[in-house]
């Protein structure tokens, strides 16, 4: 690929360049490159970034190449949705999907304000809560019935989890080829607070029969066409996920009603599981004895290859397996990056980890692109399917410039990549590292 001129540069942005060609992007733009063996370390161009950083990057030698600079890699341009937080990064107006910065997730519990938005039709307008209701059916129910919303809130026992939602394209933009999509950064993801009944007591009051395999769902949104014979999206979870404790049908969010855009009045909550599985503005449900057919779930949706392939692959629709459970993950929510930090003093960082169907076990920083790691303190998960927290105290040998990573690891002792992990066509489940830009003066 041809070097990008000047005009390029100011034109296209450090983002569009690198994920065209992140080489040439090093190059053009630093005048960097590495070590084409390891992919470690300047072997030119590292006085040009220490010059554009405003102060020599310490640890330079040891920074993977085709990466922009944390002190780079996050936008600053806001948007606003109603009823949710100027500083949500709007990604697509049609349908509407939106993202929160990493240093707007600091909260334990994720306020609604601040919940991502991940739509794929059109939301109802006009939600009469009074007449909302949800139906029961498919080829393995024993009873089709139908609840209205207060029905339900009358004849089920309430439960309330903290749960987390993360969509499955979060992290799409480091992707290389670039894959089509929302270009999700990190903050796809949130763990609020959700009141509502288990889908397993309205599902065993229906009866469930010997053959069932599967659920789907059924919602009140439309088709970006408005063709009322075609649903927005309509996925599922197998049974096994369905039954457990804290699959909901939920109609709260922090014990207040949930917001337009996150599927009030009624919504299903799988937490660790794509939240495409989780539906929105809910109206019914089939228990299946197939593998749910639903809109978005056959391939390429929600779907990697089985076996790793080679970035830019073509990978045959039977070669695509669901994805089911969410893979381990972590991020720095406080401080923002590119904070200023005195040398003297110790630098307090904080964040979150979670992890599908697992715990997360043990947390890591890095100051020295993963040289070395730092163990620092996690706590446990209030319930299942909740995240986790870490707190780090970090001591800086020099001024200069230097990035915090962070990397978690999960009960079964899997880490996190530092960087992008296997390439799918779809842009899914990119767990990498999580960094934050430290000027130390």
């Amino acid at each position: 690929m041809k070097k990008p001129s000047k005009k390029q540069i100011l034109e296209k942005g450090i983002h569009e360049l690198y994920r065209e060609n992140p080489e040439q992007a090093d190059k053009a733009i630093f005048g960097r490159t590495t070590d084409p063996v390891s992919r470690r370390g300047f072997l030119t161009g590292l006085s040009t970034l220490g010059a554009v950083l405003g102060a020599e990057v310490v640890f330079g030698r040891f920074m993977p190449g085709g990466l922009i600079p944390a002190a780079f890699a996050e936008t600053t341009e806001k948007f606003r949705i109603a009823g949710k937080h100027a500083g949500l990064i709007i990604l697509n107006d049609r349908p509407v999907n939106a993202e929160v910065p990493a240093h707007l997730l600091n909260d334990l519990v994720t306020p609604a304000d601040k919940l991502f938005v991940r739509n794929n039709g059109l939301p109802p307008e006009n939600v009469d809560v009074n007449n909302w209701t949800l139906t029961i059916g498919g080829e393995s129910v024993k009873t089709s019935k139908t609840y209205t919303l207060a029905e339900l809130k009358k004849k089920f026992t309430h439960h309330t989890y903290q749960l987390t939602l993360e969509c499955g394209g979060n992290g799409r933009v480091e992707f290389d080829p670039p894959a089509k999509g929302n270009q999700w950064g990190l903050g796809a993801v949130g763990c609020a607070k959700w009141t509502g009944v288990r889908l397993r007591d309205v599902l065993k009051d229906c009866g469930i029969k010997d053959d069932a395999v599967y659920i789907g769902y059924h919602a009140a949104d439309e088709h970006l066409t408005r063709n009322p014979d075609k649903e927005a999206i309509s996925r599922g979870v197998p049974m096994h996920k369905a039954l457990e404790d804290e699959s909901l049908i939920a109609w709260s969010l922090n014990d207040e009603e949930i917001p337009a855009m996150n599927g009030h009045p009624l919504r299903l909550v799988f937490g660790g599981w794509p939240a495409s599985t989780s539906g929105k503005w809910l109206t019914g449900i089939s228990i299946r004895n197939i593998v749910h057919d639903g809109a978005k779930m056959s391939a390429p949706a929600y779907r990697i290859p089985c076996e790793p392939v080679a970035p830019g692959t073509k990978v045959a629709a039977e070669d695509m397996c669901i994805i089911e459970s969410m893979p381990i993950k972590s991020m720095v929510t406080f401080p923002k990056s590119g904070v200023k930090h005195a040398l003297k003093e110790e630098f307090s960082a904080n964040g979150h980890a979670w992890v599908g169907d697992k715990t997360v076990e043990k947390m890591h920083v890095s100051i020295d692109f993963g040289k070395t790691w730092q163990e620092v303190k996690i706590s446990k998960p209030v319930n299942r399917n909740a995240w986790q927290h870490w707190q780090a105290k970090v001591k800086f040998p020099q001024a200069g410039y230097y990035e915090l990573w962070a990397k978690a690891t999960d009960s079964d002792g899997v880490s996190q990549p530092m960087i992008l992990p296997g390439w799918n066509p779809k842009g899914y489940l990119n767990n990498a590292c999580h960094r934050i830009a430290i000027q130390v003066v």
